[in-house]
């Protein structure tokens, strides 16, 4: 474990995107249906490298899994089966969308090359 500031500083302003995505750009229906999917892979990627050296591609394919994971809970509606309510519910997700999953994979592809740019 170590601290990689500039993937920490990345995590915060893609947390702070995404924030202001969700509580103030409701009705522009494309920044708020895909492109906070881009995001948020990559909010995650860079969270998870702020703190562990993780080789990237295997991360990318970890977040994508990860993402992949969510949007199925979506898809079988976890969050009414748990009942779950503010931003549990947000972040869970409520619908299940094929094209949320072409936006995780994007998200995760370029994270990945930006990175690998980067070493």
């Amino acid at each position: 474990m170590r601290l990689n500031l500039p993937m920490l500083f990345a995590a915060i302003a893609l947390f702070v995107i995404e924030v202001i995505i969700a509580t103030k750009l409701n009705h522009y229906t494309f920044i708020r249906a895909y492109f906070g999917d881009f995001l948020v892979v990559m909010l995650v990627y860079c969270a998870v490298k702020a703190f562990w050296d993780v080789e990237a591609t295997r991360l990318a394919i970890g977040v994508f899994a990860f993402a992949v994971v969510v949007e199925l809970a979506q898809l079988f509606r976890v969050a009414d089966v748990l009942q779950l309510t503010g931003w549990a519910r947000v972040v869970v997700g409520t619908s299940f969308s094929f094209h949320d999953l072409l936006m995780y994979a994007a998200g995760c592809s370029v994270v990945w090359w930006v990175d690998n740019l980067n070493r």
